[in-house]
C-alpha cells in the first residue's frame, strides 16, 4: 500500500524521483540531477537546485512562497505546505510528485515473508 502525504498544489505536472532531503547550503552537494528536493523553505541561494530538481516539496509556504515561484519558472512540479516532510519521508526514498493535487506518494516496501 502506497503512503500519500497532502499539501498545497503550488506548479502542475508529475515527476518521479529520489527524495533527498537538503537541510540547508551544506548539504547542496548532496543533491544530484533528477532528484526531489525535500526541505523546510527555500531562498534565492536555493535557485540553483531548480535547475537540477525533478520536483519540489517543502514543509512550508503556499502559492506564492519562493519554493512556488521558482518551481513554476523552471517548469517543475511542486507541493508545498506538507507538514513534516522532512521527517516523514526518508533521504533516497523513491516518490512521485504531483504538484497538480498537491500530493506526494511513496510506493510501499514489500514486507518479505520469514
Amino acid at each position: 500500500m502506497a503512503v500519500t502525504l497532502n499539501g498545497t498544489a503550488a506548479s502542475a505536472g508529475t515527476a518521479h524521483g529520489t527524495a533527498r532531503i537538503i537541510n540547508g547550503p551544506d548539504d547542496f552537494g548532496r543533491f544530484q540531477l533528477g532528484d526531489v528536493l525535500v526541505c523546510r523553505t527555500t531562498d534565492p541561494a536555493w535557485t540553483p537546485l531548480f535547475g537540477m530538481a525533478a520536483a519540489v516539496v517543502t514543509e512550508s509556504g503556499g502559492m506564492l512562497s519562493h519554493a512556488a515561484i521558482v518551481a513554476r519558472e523552471f517548469g517543475i512540479p511542486a507541493v508545498v505546505g506538507v507538514r513534516d516532510a522532512m521527517t516523514l519521508l526518508a533521504d533516497g526514498t523513491s516518490v512521485t510528485i504531483n504538484g497538480s493535487l498537491g500530493t506526494v506518494t511513496v510506493a510501499a516496501v514489500a514486507e518479505s515473508a520469514e
